[in-house]
């Protein structure tokens, strides 16, 4: 649960999950009023600067704030046997499609649920994961060796990806197949970008509690037709079929509180939440997502610099 109080021009900001709190503020001075206060009234003890919450490692220092799983990750390598394992290009093989295989060998499934529930917990800090991990997701009724050591998919439902950034810093990202069949692909980008535009309401609304106040929020699609139909206030034969509730982003762009951008695919942050890509594709992505290979080392020096 998230808890936010005003001091005029402060902010109090506290997480709670069960037994577990950070809180931060813009002012020091509430930081160590409300640290006496939960003293006080509870035995707890505080741990200082946040280095780590709920499996999350937190490196903070004047470059920025770094998120990092690496301990769960070794964990998780030691606990399936996968200290020896080939090291691979890509998550996912561009030409491999992954299908029910209802003749294929079964696995372990219980094994296999907690495989992809151990990975769907290192997407909160793995964004480039995610698509990889969702697919292989839809298989575990039956699970067989393919879906076991490959990587696509065999419904008519298209999947979507988004990204959210905070100026240039990702805070939120998915990937996730649409819950209707599409006519055409213009249908299928038109409910992606829906939702996607719910989730940057949500963000505003949050930093609106903060203080923050937004119009004009650039949203970037690679569907001129899906721009087209999100922008003409107007119903048309084409898409009076479309459930009605993602028609709601044509209000938000009327009234100015988004505004719709075309992007080039090559250039389509969200590509890597839907689809297999190849190396060099893949790896550029990763890095405009702003994720960095570091060492631990590199992390000590950087938390030391200024």
């Amino acid at each position: 649960m998230l808890f936010i109080r005003r001091f005029q021009d402060d902010i109090l900001v506290v997480q709670v999950y069960v037994d577990d709190i950070i809180f931060g503020s813009t002012h020091p001075r509430y930081i160590q009023l409300f640290s006496n206060l939960k003293k006080s009234r509870f035995e707890m003890s505080m741990m200082g600067e946040m280095t780590f919450y709920l499996g999350l490692q937190v490196n903070q220092s004047p470059c920025g704030i770094f998120i990092n799983q690496s301990k769960y990750v070794l964990e998780i390598i030691n606990k399936y046997g996968m200290e020896s394992c080939d090291l691979v290009g890509t998550l996912m093989e561009i030409k491999d499609k992954l299908d029910l295989d209802q003749n294929g060998t079964p696995v372990d499934a219980t094994k296999y649920r907690r495989m992809i529930g151990a990975l769907m917990y290192l997407t909160s800090s793995r964004p480039d994961i995610v698509h990889a991990t969702c697919l292989c997701a839809w298989y575990q009724a039956k699970p067989t060796k393919k879906h076991l050591n490959e990587g696509c998919k065999d419904t008519f439902k298209s999947t979507f990806g988004r990204a959210q950034f905070l100026g240039e810093k990702l805070v939120s990202w998915s990937s996730k197949k649409q819950d209707c069949t599409a006519l055409s692909t213009a249908e299928a980008e038109y409910v992606s970008l829906s939702a996607c535009c719910a989730q940057v309401l949500w963000m505003r609304t949050q930093l609106t509690d903060y203080g923050f106040y937004f119009n004009k929020i650039p949203i970037y699609c690679d569907s001129k037709s899906a721009i087209a139909i999100s922008c003409n206030p107007v119903q048309h034969s084409r898409t009076k079929h479309i459930d009605v509730r993602y028609h709601f982003i044509k209000e938000h762009v009327e009234k100015g509180t988004i505004k719709l951008y075309f992007v080039k695919m090559d250039y389509q942050l969200a590509d890597i939440f839907t689809k297999a890509l190849p190396a060099d594709h893949f790896n550029y992505l990763v890095h405009r997502l702003g994720m960095r290979s570091l060492s631990p080392k590199e992390l000590e020096r950087l938390e030391k610099s200024q």
